[in-house]
């Protein structure tokens, strides 16, 4: 399945189109602060294929996001083997336009990727990383029912995971 749609995003594979409104959000360094930070539109672009790339080998990558009200472009995420670290399994990442922020499209999206691959994809755990002190995206993640495994010295990253039993108990409601 490479499209989804939630109750106000379509979620989509990325398109090279989509490049610019993307460096946009990802090329902000202090916006971008707790995750990868685009240093130009080549890396941006870089980065969106190295990702792309992998929905042909693992079956799922992440999304762009596109608001269904007005069509444009909110952010990118949902399930991902790391291209560069694959060992991590799977995980959810995410980023939202600093003009999206706090409207709950992070949370829109975890719960569909959630559903896409316990339900669909029929994934035993989903992993998640934080940096500590990105305290929105903890509490998305709590809110999706994921609990903190440990602190991960090696990304300065806090890990964590849920497990489709966990999420089959009442974290889709």
């Amino acid at each position: 399945m490479s499209a989804l749609e939630t109750e106000r995003l379509d979620l989509r594979p990325f398109e090279d189109s989509d490049i610019d409104v993307l460096f946009a959000i990802q090329g902000d360094r202090e916006h971008m602060r707790h995750t990868f930070w685009a240093e130009s539109r080549e890396a941006c672009a870089q980065w969106m294929r190295n990702y792309e790339s992998r929905r042909a080998v693992d079956g799922f990558a992440p999304w762009v996001l596109v608001c269904r009200g007005d069509g444009r472009i909110v952010g990118w995420g949902g399930l991902n083997l790391d291209p560069r670290a694959p060992e991590w399994g799977v995980e959810v990442s995410y980023f939202i336009a600093q003009t999206c922020e706090r409207k709950g499209f992070a949370t829109e999206l975890v719960h569909a990727s959630l559903t896409h691959g316990f339900t669909d994809l029929a994934f035993e755990k989903i992993g998640a990383f934080a940096k500590m002190d990105n305290h929105a995206s903890i509490r998305v993640l709590e809110k999706c029912g994921f609990k903190l495994l440990r602190y991960e010295p090696a990304l300065d990253r806090n890990h964590y995971e849920l497990r489709r039993e966990e999420w089959s108990a009442g974290y889709h409601a």
